[in-house]
């Protein structure tokens, strides 16, 4: 199974489980993803829901390369692009808070996923980047349009995914990017940030969850992350594009 969906003391969980393939996405984890926000959206007892990657090495690699690369050209990319957008677009205006538990290295659309989310909690051993740029394409699935809009300081912003490199956790933290870090066991992380969390009943949460999704949906949040994936699907179907993932997948 390409993902795990848990419910336990109120917390939702999903846990991509792709660890031979550093928890890359694929349409079984889109599919997954899709049957937790179905279960969980207008579930009231939920107090919290996850997204974390399964093992300790990887959080997310972003898109599957060596099942998406064969979408050539951009008509043939944006069905995919489109649809992960509005799975995140889903995720971010989930009505509970969403902690990204970024276990290990979330890397291009990893870091979209958990921009998605309300919190990101990150190991202390963990690296991250919007790394879309050296594959001569920009962010896909919304992830720029939920920076600029969460984050609100725009040269950090556009130095971020412009250089695409990679950070370490002290140096997303210091970008305002990761909200805590934790160092060793990934569980024993999420519980000190839930404990704090927790120290206040689920309806506050939800209460100032409401204000945020009220101003994005005021802000077209939706239309405007569809349209950055329609500019991603333009560069996908690039010569550059198809150049730099050949050159990228010869020399794993």
């Amino acid at each position: 199974m390409s993902y795990i969906i848990t419910i336990e003391n109120k917390v939702a969980t999903f846990t991509i489980n792709r660890p031979d393939k550093r928890n890359a996405v694929n349409y079984a984890v889109m599919d997954g993803l899709e049957e937790f926000l179905d279960r969980i959206e207008n579930d009231s007892t939920i107090a919290f829901s996850v997204i974390t990657g399964m093992g300790d090495r990887a959080f997310c690699s972003g898109g599957d390369l060596a099942e998406f690369h064969s979408l050539q050209t951009a008509d043939e990319a944006f069905p995919m692009l489109s649809r992960m957008t509005g799975l995140l677009y889903r995720v971010a205006t989930l009505p509970m808070p969403v902690i990204a538990l970024v276990n290990g290295t979330a890397v291009g659309g990893g870091c979209e996923i958990a921009t998605a989310c309300d919190y990101r909690v990150v190991s202390g051993n963990a690296k991250a980047g919007f790394i879309q740029g050296t594959l001569a394409i920009t962010t896909g699935w919304g992830g720029a349009t939920l920076l600029f809009e969460k984050d609100g300081k725009h040269d950090r912003v556009l130095r971020i995914l412009s250089e695409a490199g990679m950070h370490s956790a002290e140096q997303m933290l210091e970008a305002g990017w990761a909200t805590e870090i934790y160092n060793g066991d990934a569980k024993k992380g999420l519980e000190q940030f839930l404990a704090k969390m927790s120290a206040y009943h689920p309806s506050v949460h939800r209460a100032y969850k409401t204000v945020a999704i009220r101003k994005w949906t005021a802000d077209f949040i939706r239309d405007r992350m569809l349209e950055e994936s329609r500019q991603c699907s333009v560069l996908w179907g690039s010569k550059a594009h198809h150049y730099a993932v050949n050159q990228f997948l010869s020399n794993k």
